[in-house]
This record gives structure tokens, sequence and C-alpha cells, in this order.
């Protein structure tokens, strides 16, 4: 059996959960999200919600930890919300933010300008004698890994001095130079 697809969901105060025609629904108190789900049962017993399958193949098996986990990650979404921060590391990036459109400085000739979704909240922090942070803010984890990831594609970290845009706390694999 799923190891995680086991365990119940506790459900926290001031989060209702709906489950209609194979569809389920959380509401909190940053917003709603709703997710569909096929090959599994999913059931709301006092403050839990239970995940179960019929079977044992392959793909209910696999679906049944999936659902699980996408089903807490949208009970702790909506309740407490994710964050990831984007550190800028390199001479001269520079990133800044007007409401939802982000400006970064990457070393192109010209600026990139991004408009984020509403869902995601963008800040950004920039102090003397460190590198810039772009902080993103969401109650929905896929959305939030989305954006953040194009962010980061904009200009990935190089191996060699580990200039690039990349996640705070992320180990880069760094690589010897020509004398080495």
């Amino acid at each position: 059996m799923s190891r995680i697809g086991k365990n119940p969901v506790a459900i926290p105060a001031g989060v209702t959960v709906e489950v209609k025609d194979a569809v389920i629904t959380v509401k909190g108190k940053l917003g709603e999200l709703s997710q569909e789900f096929s090959d599994v049962t999913v059931k709301v017993e006092d403050n839990q919600v239970i995940v179960e399958r019929s079977s044992d193949q392959k793909d209910e098996r696999a679906k049944h930890g999936l659902y699980r986990a996408l089903i807490n990650n949208m009970i702790v979404g909506v309740s407490e919300g994710f964050t990831k921060q984007l550190e800028l590391v390199g001479v001269g990036y520079r990133a800044s933010n007007q409401g939802q459109r982000l400006d970064l400085a990457v070393g192109f000739s010209h600026n990139i300008v991004m408009e984020i979704v509403p869902e995601v909240v963008v800040e950004t922090i920039s102090e003397k004698g460190k590198n810039p942070i772009v902080k993103l803010s969401s109650f929905d984890k896929q959305l939030l890994g989305q954006v953040s990831a194009k962010i980061r594609a904009f200009r990935k970290p190089e191996p060699y001095k580990g200039k690039g845009i990349k996640f705070v706390g992320e180990v880069l694999r760094r690589k010897a130079g020509k004398s080495a």
C-alpha cells in the first residue's frame, strides 16, 4: 500500500472541503482551489480527508499517493500559503517590481519585464552589499513553482562562478576552471 496515501489529511479550522462529482474544492482564508480526481474515492470524515483506492493496480496505487499529496498541498496553501525566494547572483544584476510587474536586469542588453499572475504576490528585496532577492508567495503551490521556474529560466546559474538566478538555499554543482 501507498504509505503517503494511507495517511489522512487533517483539516485545520477555517478551511472547508467539499467533494462533488469527482472534484474536490478547498476554501480557506487565502483563497479557493479545486482539483479533479479519478480512480480513487475521497471522503471527508470528522475533520479529516481520507483517500482510498479500490484495487492494487499500478496506476491506482500511483494515483492514491498523488491525490493525497495534492489535497494536502491545497489545504496547506489556503490556510498558510507557500513562498519561494530567488536570488540574483552577479555583478549589476538587479530586480524591482511595480505591483505585479517584475523588472529584471540580468546581464542582457535589455531588461526583462514580466507580468506576474494576480494569484502570486511578488516582492523584491535589495540590500546594499547583498544579492537582490525576489520573493514570491501564493496559495497555489503548482502555480508558484511554475512562475518561479520561469523566472529562473531567464538566466540559470552557471557552474564556474555561480552567476545567474537561483533559489535561496539551492546548492549548485561547481566546476574547477582551466588552471585546475
